[in-house]
């Protein structure tokens, strides 16, 4: 994908940015444990659920305040980048908590927002490298100024209206998104190899790490990046020829998966240096890849198009993206992996959530994780 255009990659893989605020609802199942009170979410569109709300956007994905976002479950867009829940989402329902409010809603006061439960701090088009890199670099067209430091400064700043509430965090669940899919996008067509892009992200995801560990966070899990080679819009842009033993564009999920190499090793440094706080690796790129691998024993038809959205030969157009007027969505979103070319549906994540929580694509496992809460 090095070859694709520079502007047009940057103008539609950014997951950005949409007007519409996020919704607070209950959670549809309930488990009887209640091992966390709270949950921090920090990330990307993959766990926005409602922080993206500005007006100035770029065209592509400028939409997801429109139906038919939101329609499977919420049966309305709520700012998620989905047809229904986020991975985020489920992960909270496991935990019988409710489901998070974005930081801007509680900052508004938006709908009465209740914080009680944590907050979710992602927001759609972040990215791990600090904002100032892609301005030094000309690489600001379009692209939304919060990276995962900007999210560390909205954490700080929400601890310091807490007071007293604030001081432990003994009964509170760190959820780290993916990070980091969109500074590689940004600096596509660049002259900025991808192994700088690399060492710089893992090199802030880091120290946002440190930074959470040394406030006291105890019970942190940390998503690895995507098989990005799958999504619909690597596919339109890359060669035909770039592709891997699934059908996926090779090039990309090879660097996605080379990323997360280098993120496990500096987990188990981070591990090492804060021996009581339990970190939990989460494989986002192998849970996807097993789905795309095997998608029918899943209960998946189709892999590759995208539910909503028009064109040939993924249903994917930039220039038509879902939640335009003239785009409408499939009738059965729970058989598609894809959802709007970029983002997934709400049937993959829940089966990729279950794998976190109760497969073997945690390690150290969920379930460890859990139990050193309780013990």
């Amino acid at each position: 994908m090095a070859s694709i255009s520079f502007i047009a990659i940057t103008t539609i893989f950014i997951f950005i940015l949409a007007s519409s605020s996020c919704y607070a609802s209950t959670p549809s199942t309930k488990t009887t444990s209640h091992p966390f009170k709270k949950i921090y979410a920090f990330g990307d569109s993959f766990t926005d659920t409602g922080n993206t709300r500005s007006l100035s956007g770029p065209s592509g994905f400028g939409n997801v305040g429109n139906p038919p976002y939101g329609i499977t479950f919420f049966h309305r867009p709520t700012n998620r980048y989905s047809d229904g829940r986020l991975v985020i989402d489920f992960i909270a329902e496991s935990l019988s908590l409710p489901y998070l409010q974005p930081y801007r809603n509680i900052v508004s006061n938006a709908s009465r927002s209740d914080a009680s439960h944590g907050v979710n701090f992602a927001v759609a088009g972040s990215t791990a490298i600090n904002h100032d890199f892609f301005v030094k670099n000309n690489l600001t067209l379009d692209i939304t100024p919060q990276s995962i430091m900007s999210q560390l400064n909205w954490f700080n700043k929400f601890l310091e209206t807490q007071g007293s509430k604030a001081a432990s965090f003994d009964d509170a669940l760190f959820w780290v998104g993916e990070i980091g899919v969109n500074d590689y996008a940004y600096t596509l067509g660049s002259t900025i190899p991808g192994d700088t892009i690399q060492k710089l992200g893992i090199s802030s995801v880091t120290s946002f790490l440190q930074a959470l560990l040394k406030k006291g966070a105890k019970y942190v899990v940390v998503q690895g990046l995507p098989t990005s080679g799958c999504l619909p819009l690597a596919m339109t842009l890359a060669s035909e020829d770039d592709r891997d033993s699934i059908g996926c564009v090779k090039s990309v999920n090879n660097q996605s998966y080379s990323h997360n190499l280098v993120l496990q090793a500096k987990l188990q440094d981070l591990r090492k240096q804060f021996p009581h706080a339990v970190i939990t690796y989460a494989d986002y790129w192998n849970a996807y890849y097993s789905v795309m691998k095997n998608p029918s024993q899943y209960g998946f038809k189709e892999s590759f198009k995208a539910c909503c959205g028009s064109g040939d030969p993924y249903n994917f157009n930039v220039f038509a993206t879902c939640g335009a007027p003239s785009v409408s969505a499939c009738s059965k979103p729970s058989q598609y992996i894809n959802w709007d070319g970029v983002h997934l549906t709400e049937a993959i994540y829940k089966v990729i959530t279950d794998m976190f929580v109760s497969g073997k694509e945690t390690h150290p496992p969920f379930s460890y994780l859990l139990d050193m809460r309780h013990g």
